[in-house]
C-alpha cells in the first residue's frame, strides 16, 4: 500500500473515532436529561417524548422516549415519530405567516380586524384590531365549545364573528383561541388561499418539513402518537384526528390549533428563528420583524408568542433570559428559544393519552429546561 494511502486511512479512522468519542461525551453529558424523561414515563406524565436542544447553531440532543402509549406491546418512538402539536400552531402557522404579511404590507396589525372581515365587527367589536389578536387582549371570551349550537364549520365562524366582548378592548389579557381562530381567517381573506395552503407555499416546503402538516392522511395514522379518545363528536360526517375539537368541527385547519409535526421538521424551523428569519440562503422574514413580534409589550405576551414571565414560576424553569420566547401546546408541547443564551428546547409529548385530565407535565416542564441548563453549564450565566 502505498504510504499517502495509508495515511488517509489513518487520518479517517481518528476522524471516526473522534466522532464518536465527541458523539458519546454529548450522549453522557445529557444523561440527566434522559433520566429524567425515563422518570417521567415511568411516573405517567406521558407515554411518548421526543426532545431536542439547540445550543449555538448546533443540535446537541435529539432523542425520543418511551412507546405510542404506556402499553407493553406498543410500539416504541422515534425522532420521526409525529405529534399534534396543538397550540404551537399560533406561533408556527398563523403569527409566522402573520409576520410576512405585515413585512410585506399585506396586512396591517394595527388596523381593526374588520378591514378584512367586516362581519367581525358585530356586537362591539368594530375597533378591536389584529394586533389585540396577537396579543390577546381583544376582549374576547377564552373559549367556547361550538360544537353545542353550531354544526358545521361555517356555522361556527359566524358564532365567533357574533361573540360579544366580555372585557373592554386592550384593558386586560384572556388567552382566546376565538381570537386566532379569527386571524386564520384573516390570513384566508386576505390571500385568497386557505390556511393551509398558505403555510404549506411559505413554510414548509421550502423548509423541507416534509412531515408538519394538517390532516394527516390514514396512511400517516401508525406514525402518530395517539392522544384522547373524543367522547362528546356528535356529527355524522368522520372526525379529523386532531384532538382539539374546534379545530375538529372546523375541518381539522385552524389558526389555533390542528398542526401535526415532529422533532426533526421543527428543528429546522427553529434554527430558522435563531438565524434571525433566514435558513439555506432562504429569508422568511427580516431580523426586525421576528424583533418587533417577539418584543414583550405587556405581562407575558409578545405578538402571537408567549414570554418567560417576569416574575413567578415559568415552564422554561428559572434559568432561561427574560427574552425567551416561545409557546406552549395542550396536548403536551412546547418550543422555548432563548436569543440571550443562543439556546432553544422542542419538546413533543402526548400527556393527553389515555385522559387530558392528566397534568403532572406541568411540574415536568419546568424540570426538564432547569436540567437542560444544567446540563450545559448554564445555571450560573
Amino acid at each position: 500500500m502505498k504510504p499517502h494511502k495509508r495515511l488517509h486511512i489513518f487520518l479517517a479512522a481518528v476522524l471516526f473515532v473522534t466522532s464518536l468519542q465527541t458523539t458519546a461525551s454529548a450522549k453522557n453529558r445529557f444523561k440527566p436529561v434522559e433520566i429524567l424523561v425515563e422518570q417521567s414515563i415511568a411516573d405517567n406524565v406521558f407515554p411518548a417524548a421526543s426532545i431536542a436542544v439547540i445550543y449555538r447553531d448546533n443540535v446537541v440532543f435529539h432523542e425520543a422516549f418511551g412507546r405510542m402509549t404506556y402499553g407493553k406491546n406498543s410500539p416504541p418512538v422515534d425522532t420521526s415519530t409525529i405529534f399534534d402539536i396543538a397550540s404551537l400552531t399560533k406561533p408556527i402557522v398563523t403569527t409566522s405567516i402573520i409576520m410576512q404579511l405585515s413585512e410585506r404590507d399585506s396586512l396591517d396589525i394595527d388596523a381593526p380586524v374588520s378591514r378584512y372581515i367586516p362581519e367581525f365587527a358585530r356586537n362591539g367589536k368594530e375597533n378591536v384590531t389584529i394586533k389585540n389578536l396577537l396579543l390577546h387582549n381583544s376582549g374576547l371570551i377564552a373559549h367556547r365549545f361550538l360544537i353545542k349550537t353550531c354544526r358545521t364549520a361555517d356555522e361556527a365562524t359566524a358564532s365567533i364573528y357574533n361573540e360579544p366582548l366580555r372585557t373592554q378592548t386592550g384593558t386586560k389579557t384572556t388567552y382566546s383561541d376565538l381570537g386566532f381562530i379569527t386571524l386564520g381567517k384573516v390570513i384566508e381573506r386576505i390571500t385568497g388561499n386557505s390556511l393551509e395552503e398558505n403555510f404549506s407555499t411559505r413554510f414548509s416546503k421550502p423548509l423541507g418539513m416534509q412531515s408538519t402538516l394538517f390532516n394527516p392522511p390514514e396512511s400517516l395514522h401508525s406514525e402518530i402518537a395517539p392522544t384522547e379518545k373524543d367522547a362528546l363528536w356528535s356529527l355524522t360526517e368522520p372526525r379529523p384526528l386532531v384532538h382539539d375539537h374546534n379545530a375538529a368541527l372546523l375541518g381539522g385547519v385552524a389558526g389555533h390549533a390542528g398542526l401535526f409535526s415532529t422533532t426533526e421538521d421543527l428543528l429546522v424551523f427553529v434554527q430558522m428563528l435563531m438565524q434571525e428569519g433566514s435558513y439555506n440562503d432562504s429569508v422568511f422574514f427580516s431580523p426586525s420583524t421576528l424583533k418587533h413580534f417577539t418584543r414583550r409589550n405587556q405581562g407575558s405576551r409578545a405578538l402571537g408568542w408567549d414570554l418567560r414571565s417576569l416574575n413567578g414560576s415559568s415552564s422554561s424553569g428559572q434559568y432561561f433570559s427574560t427574552s425567551t420566547y416561545g409557546h406552549l401546546g395542550f396536548t403536551g408541547t412546547s418550543i422555548w428559544i432563548d436569543p440571550e443564551k443562543e439556546l432553544a428546547v422542542i419538546t413533543l409529548t402526548n400527556r393527553v393519552h389515555p385522559t387530558s385530565e392528566n397534568t403532572k407535565i406541568r411540574r415536568f416542564r419546568p424540570l426538564l429546561h432547569d436540567t437542560v441548563i444544567k446540563c450545559l453549564d448554564l445555571d450560573d450565566k
